[in-house]
């Protein structure tokens, strides 16, 4: 103490280095917070086939699990946190693998064991994010068909441009646009000949411009809603060719939607700024006859 007091350019740095490891800590804390549940509620034209009664989805994407922020436990507080909002129906929007900050890592399998624990009358839906998708690319962690094997073991429909019917909704499920080429084409006309309320899952927005304009719900992540938004300007990056444009939140274009979230996990550095983790709960009512 007595150093510190005889020398105050030795009290400034280490008063600086006080509040950096501070703000760091609080960085990371806010982090891995538990999510938000953040709620909507969109009309599609539900097919004739099908009751009138609404569906609930909740979206669940970016969980990157790795140290410090994300670990197996935080998932599975999460897993109940969703299973408690009783969803119709659970969809996953891609990047389970995290990367390296400065703790735990896992493998492929790992990072998705959590997700079994997810329960949905409707069950759950999966698409790759660009992380996922890099790593199989790179023959790292999974191919493409081991990572829709992996899924299938605890119980999850893994989508690469395919297309499902659940309940009055049909799901059009997109390769990551980030590190693949998703066909577009084919995965609409396949939705449109099964035939359903349409719902795009996809790792990320970009896909949204390029997409018919009918009506249709997109669910997206990715953008991690900038990951640290600063105050007063708010979100200055996300990692899309549209900017920011299509950061965070909900977004309609004629007669499309989307709704892009912030996701549970971080990329880079375990930091989030006035971008909490969220998962969506999103009511779909069929439209008035």
């Amino acid at each position: 103490m007595k150093l510190v007091q005889r020398h105050p350019r030795l009290a400034g740095l280490v008063c600086t280095l006080i509040l950096i490891l501070a703000g760091a800590s609080w960085l990371i804390r806010n982090a891995s917070a538990m999510p938000q549940v953040r709620l909507a509620e969109i009309a599609l034209p539900f097919p004739a086939d099908a009751a009138r009664d609404p569906v609930t989805v909740a979206l669940l994407t970016d969980t990157h699990m790795s140290g410090p922020d994300n670990s197996p436990a935080r998932m599975a507080r999460i897993v109940a946190q969703i299973n408690a909002l009783r969803p119709d129906l659970i969809l996953l929007g891609g990047d389970y693998i995290g990367d390296d900050k400065g703790g735990a890592t896992y493998d492929a399998r790992a990072s998705i064991a959590p997700l079994a624990g997810l329960r949905a009358p409707l069950g759950v839906v999966a698409v790759l994010g660009n992380h996922d998708s890099r790593s199989a690319l790179n023959r790292v962690a999974l191919s493409s068909r081991d990572w829709v094997v992996a899924f299938s073991r605890i119980g999850i429909t893994l989508l690469q441009d395919g297309v499902v019917r659940r309940g009055p909704l049909v799901i059009g499920g997109l390769k990551d646009i980030y590190t693949r080429k998703p066909d577009l084409p084919d995965t609409m006309t396949a939705m449109a000949r099964m035939g359903g309320a349409r719902l795009i899952l996809s790792h990320g927005p970009d896909v949204f411009p390029a997409l018919p304009n009918t009506p249709s719900l997109t669910l997206v992540g990715h953008t991690h809603c900038g990951q640290v938004a600063l105050p007063f300007a708010g979100i200055v990056y996300v990692p899309s060719k549209y900017g920011t444009r299509y950061g965070c939140g909900l977004y309609r274009d004629g007669a499309k939607t989307m709704i892009v979230a912030a996701g549970i996990g971080t990329s880079g550095l375990p930091f989030r700024l006035l971008a909490p983790p969220d998962i969506w709960l999103i009511t779909i009512k069929p439209t008035p006859n």
